[in-house]
């Protein structure tokens, strides 16, 4: 009976060597394979199950084993196939391959293979993301292999509800215009060809002061009232002038009259006419030097002050400045008032003389304001002739409408240049790239699926970008809140496996 047990126990033994034999050789051959290191693989027909020599996926068909890597050490991406009889390396120009990748959104792409020392090497760059299908048909001693496989990259899955609910906005990628630019610092100022500097231009005290600063006024709006003596002066001699003018022009119609009438002689008559242009210059001469003290002068009779001076705003806008208080002596040159019609406002920028050559009047410019939030267009209007010796820059400036006065003088900004545009055949949103693993990406939308679409981009304007290479036009992609398809796919922990 003990002989019997101990041969019952022998034979299981055997048994299950033999299994583990067969799962062995059956994981070598073909068995499924399923996600490595975060990326799901998959075979149909033959499939690998473990890794070879090269860290290449291995495929088995009877005595025949291929191994297929992508080698990307120092070099771009490229695929690199081994090729055994019995498990042991045979030459490489014994097999005659053709491997062909297909991706989402991408026409199938055909691999060529020569020998290159003890591997075939494909004969073109395997671009990222390493995500495909791939189909290999291989030729040795005359008969045929079919291996195929499947790997998945830098992919998520998520459904037009799924991705709309997230927030998250698929725009297509097309032509744009690339307008390159250049970042200035200024501020806004009062327009000069709008702002009046009042100066009452005769001495005096003043009398009253009837607005204040920061206040609207009208264009001949009073402002202050001042006495001044010396205009008191200028009023009696205008005044004087005025009468002696009125007394020869009735002394000479007298004696017009008498020398056509033949009573006095033409002596008289001609000095009467020679006095009447002397008072006429005397008076014109008084009443210039009136106006010349400013057409805010209202002037009075005898019998009202002829030293009262009204100032008055010569433009509608607003007091900016006030420099003049009641009882207050003034000199004839003392400035009063400011006034500025802030309608409209400069805004000015030094540039820097490397940046000169591409700063010029005409071009389009961008004033954003970051303490109030708000921007505006506008053109540069002038750029200074000279370059200061100190800043060693010159002057850029703008002219803004300014109907709401939102711009106030003094307001820092930044100013954004367009310094040159361009029609471009690709371009996406800047805000959709994302850096992943190394590259600059977009996120392509693929019936359900958004993949990882490494780029090489070009110019930008800070909304737009060009794409040099990585991406079609026509192609969907993920322009808003593309950040979260990042993170999901950092979630997955997926990397890269070859």
């Amino acid at each position: 009976m003990t002989s019997r047990n101990q041969l019952r126990i022998i034979i299981g033994v055997i048994a299950i060597g033999v299994l583990l034999g067969a799962g062995i050789l059956f994981g070598v051959k073909g068995g499924p394979v399923g996600k490595d290191h975060g990326e799901s693989a998959s075979a149909s027909g033959a499939a690998p199950a473990a890794k070879g020599a090269h860290g290449g996926r291995l495929f088995t068909e009877g005595d025949y084993t291929l191994e297929i890597s992508i080698f990307e050490e120092g070099v771009e991406p490229q695929f690199r196939l081994y090729s055994y009889l019995h498990g042991k390396p045979i030459d490489p120009n014994q097999s005659q391959v053709s491997l062909t990748l297909e991706r989402l959104g991408r026409a199938p792409q055909v691999f060529k293979f020569a020998k290159e020392g003890d591997y075939l090497k494909g004969d073109a760059t395997v671009s990222e993301p390493h995500s495909f299908k791939a189909a290999a048909v291989v030729t040795h001693a005359g008969k045929r292999y079919h291996f195929a496989y499947e790997q998945v990259e830098a992919r998520v899955t998520m459904s037009d509800a799924q991705w709309q609910q997230a927030g998250v906005e698929v725009a297509i990628a097309g032509p744009a215009v690339i307008a390159s630019t250049l970042q200035l610092v200024g501020d806004v100022r009062y327009n000069g060809d709008r702002t009046v500097h009042i100066v009452p231009r005769l001495a005096g005290r003043v009398e009253s002061v009837v607005v204040s600063a920061g206040e609207r006024v009208k264009k001949g709006q009073m402002l202050a009232v001042i006495s001044s003596q010396m205009l008191a002066d200028q009023r009696r001699d205008q005044l004087a002038a005025q009468k002696r003018l009125a007394l020869a022009r009735t002394v000479y119609a007298r004696e017009q009259k008498l020398w056509q009438e033949k009573i006095s002689a033409g002596q008289d008559y001609l000095a009467a006419q020679a006095a009447l242009q002397e008072a006429e210059i005397t008076e014109q001469s008084a009443r210039q030097k009136l106006l010349a003290l400013g057409g805010v002068i209202t002037a009075t009779g005898l019998q009202g002050d002829l030293t009262r001076f009204e100032i008055r705003s010569p433009i509608d806008g607003i007091v900016t400045d006030k420099q003049l208080s009641v009882g207050e002596a003034l000199k004839e040159d003392s400035p009063v008032f400011t006034v500025s019609d802030l309608s409209s406002v400069w805004v000015e920028a030094p540039v820097a003389v490397q940046n000169l050559a591409a700063i010029h009047a005409g071009q389009k410019v961008t004033v954003r304001s970051g303490a109030m939030a708000v921007e505006a267009d506008g053109k540069i209007a002038y750029v200074s002739a000279s370059v200061g010796e100190t800043t060693r820059s010159a002057i850029a400036r703008i002219v803004l409408d300014n109907p709401q006065g939102i711009w106030r003088p003094g307001l820092p900004v930044t100013l954004t240049v367009v310094a040159d545009q361009a029609q471009v055949p690709v371009a996406v949103a800047v805000d959709a790239v994302q850096e992943i693993r190394g590259w600059h990406a977009v996120f392509g939308r693929y019936g359900d699926f958004f993949e990882a679409r490494p780029l090489a981009l070009g110019r930008s304007d800070g909304r737009f970008v060009e794409v040099l290479e990585g991406l079609a036009a026509g192609e969907k992609y993920a322009a808003k809140n593309s950040f979260l398809i990042k993170a999901d796919i950092g979630k997955s922990g997926a990397s890269h496996d070859h």
